[in-house]
């Protein structure tokens, strides 16, 4: 893919307000915000706005045209709520280790530990009851499920303790978070999973963190190392590369499933007339992408849930993908 052109008429997502930064951030003015209560501040730092990540967990039922089924919504549920719970004692555990460097960050030093709302013994002690509820949620389910929260949560632990310094393997480990969340939501179903759809899930991932990391060296430009170490590693034109890679191995992957849920026959044995829908839904597909990718060139995807969901040129082509891509499903009865 070739690089977008920054354009003056950009797509606009609200910034996060430039307001004063919380305690120990060199260079900014005190924070004269009022200070949560420590429930609220608990809310806060379990970051419940990323719980939108985790309707990722429905991509498998969808595209195996299961979520009418009452058991599969119900292992559904189950696993969202487990995996709201097992990433929030990863946000926990992250926002610890990293409260110096986000108390550097025009953003991030808002966080409820790094300004100094949340005492860090008490984010220790949430982060654990997260995680230990997490996984009693998952055994609702089945034991895979619980295997695969506990897989997400030991993963994301080493991540924050170690491989989030480590170049390429930090964006690894991210991308594995949201595969994670897909793989989940199958396995808590007892349902197939393509290797196609776990292909353009991965890849999918990977070019939102990497667009994520980009966007941070842009915002902060040669003070980006102080905020996340990796990104001393790391040139604007490397992350450039790896985004638009990923992206092309994405609508590629997404194609070539598309087309293997096209040649299913029916629940009656015959060729299925779900064919042009399935195609046809390469289109939008490709559109989200483009579109996306302009934030990311700008600049402005350094929080992806606020492009996807304050965008309505994405939000409204992401309506008609997932209009055209569930007509599909439905009328090949296929199984992910």
């Amino acid at each position: 893919m070739t690089s977008l052109p920054t354009q003056s008429a950009e797509p606009q997502v609200p910034d996060t307000p430039r307001q004063p930064a919380g305690p120990g951030a060199a260079g900014f003015a005190p924070d004269l915000r009022k200070r949560p209560s420590l429930p609220v501040a608990l809310l806060l730092a379990a970051r419940p706005r990323q719980w939108v990540k985790n309707v990722l967990v429905l991509a498998a039922p969808l595209s195996a045209a299961k979520l009418s089924d009452g058991h599969v919504l119900r292992t559904s549920a189950i696993a969202f709520v487990a995996f709201c719970l097992a990433a929030s004692c990863i946000y926990y555990v992250n926002d610890i280790m990293d409260v110096e460097s986000d108390r550097a960050h025009p953003r991030k030093r808002f966080r409820p530990i790094a300004a100094g709302w949340l005492p860090i013994p008490v984010a220790w002690a949430a982060g654990v009851v997260s995680g230990v509820a997490g996984l009693a949620v998952a055994a609702l389910a089945n034991w895979t499920t619980v295997l695969v929260i506990g897989i997400y949560i030991m993963l994301h632990i080493v991540y924050s303790l170690w491989l989030k310094h480590v170049p390429v393997l930090d964006l690894a480990m991210v991308a594995s978070g949201f595969l994670l969340r897909a793989i989940v939501g199958g396995v808590a179903a007892n349902l197939e999973l393509s290797q196609w759809f776990l292909l353009t899930t991965g890849f999918g991932s990977l070019f939102m963190v990497a667009g994520k990391r980009y966007s941070e060296m842009v915002l902060m430009g040669e003070g980006a190392s102080a905020s996340r170490k990796s990104l001393s590693e790391y040139s604007e034109s490397y992350l450039r590369f790896v985004w638009q890679a990923a992206a092309t191995v994405t609508v590629i992957t997404y194609s070539l499933w598309a087309f293997q849920l096209a040649s299913v026959p029916n629940s009656a044995g015959h060729s299925s007339n779900a064919r042009p829908w399935l195609e046809i839904s390469v289109i939008p597909w490709v559109f989200i992408f483009l579109r996306y990718a302009m934030f990311i060139d700008a600049g402005r995807a350094g929080e992806p849930e606020d492009v996807m969901l304050k965008d309505r040129v994405i939000m409204g082509i992401g309506a008609v993908w997932l209009a055209v891509f569930a007509t599909g499903v439905i009328l090949v009865g296929a199984r992910g």
